[in-house]
């Protein structure tokens, strides 16, 4: 692959990270609760509120990070280690989309649904991009092929059984923080698993040729 068309894969794959991060933010902010592969860091932000959710999805990466070196060994490549800055910018991008949203009212229901439904279509649309870059997985997705390799499973199976560990790890850590109450894992958490493939399924279908042709110029 020529250099000049690697990098723009690259840039392509930070643009994504920040249309991610701010569909995060736009669901965090709607306090319905976050997609599953954040669900974890979420509640953490709510009892440990000396870090941002940014810095916990950082804490959050970087631990799923060791867990494919752990389950990899020696397979893991060296160019996945890319992770580690990627999910710093990753976090620090949830920061500044959290910051972007703050003055958006949250004033009843309706609207708090509508921000994680909007939330949902901006991270689908980013996690479209980084499937069209094609440079690396993020550290969620490289988690799961690292346990799909090593003990030869289906990795669309592999990926709902981590989605629903989350979602529950998610709920007992709320449960054991706040006195037997579900804090940070809701409604919006079942809708981002519902309906975030589905999104990021019609943005790829869209978008995959006219901007893979533009990478290639």
């Amino acid at each position: 692959m020529p250099k000049k068309e690697l990098f723009q894969r690259y840039l392509l794959f930070i643009i994504s990270l920040f249309f991610s991060a701010l569909g995060v933010a736009f669901s965090k902010h709607a306090e319905l609760g976050v997609s599953p592969i954040s669900s974890v860091a979420n509640v953490l932000s709510f009892q440990f509120t000396a870090f941002s959710l940014g810095t916990w999805l950082i804490i959050w990466n970087c631990m799923l990070i060791l867990g494919q070196i752990i389950l990899l060994r020696k397979k893991f490549q060296l160019i996945q280690l890319l992770q580690v800055p990627l999910s710093f910018v990753f976090g620090w991008f949830t920061d500044l989309g959290m910051w972007i949203v703050s003055p958006i009212p949250v004033n009843s229901y309706l609207v708090q649904l509508l921000l994680v439904l909007t939330g949902i279509l901006i991270m689908g649309f980013g996690i479209a991009l980084s499937v069209i870059a094609d440079v690396i997985l993020n550290s969620g997705e490289a988690f799961v092929k690292a346990i799909s390799d090593t003990f030869h499973k289906e990795f669309s199976n592999i990926k709902i059984g981590f989605d629903i560990s989350c979602v529950i790890l998610a709920l007992l850590l709320s449960l054991l923080f706040f006195d037997f109450r579900i804090v940070g894992t809701r409604e919006g958490t079942v809708l981002a698993a519902i309906l975030t493939g589905l999104v990021v399924k019609f943005f790829t279908k869209r978008l995959s040729e006219p901007i893979s042709q533009i990478l290639k110029k």
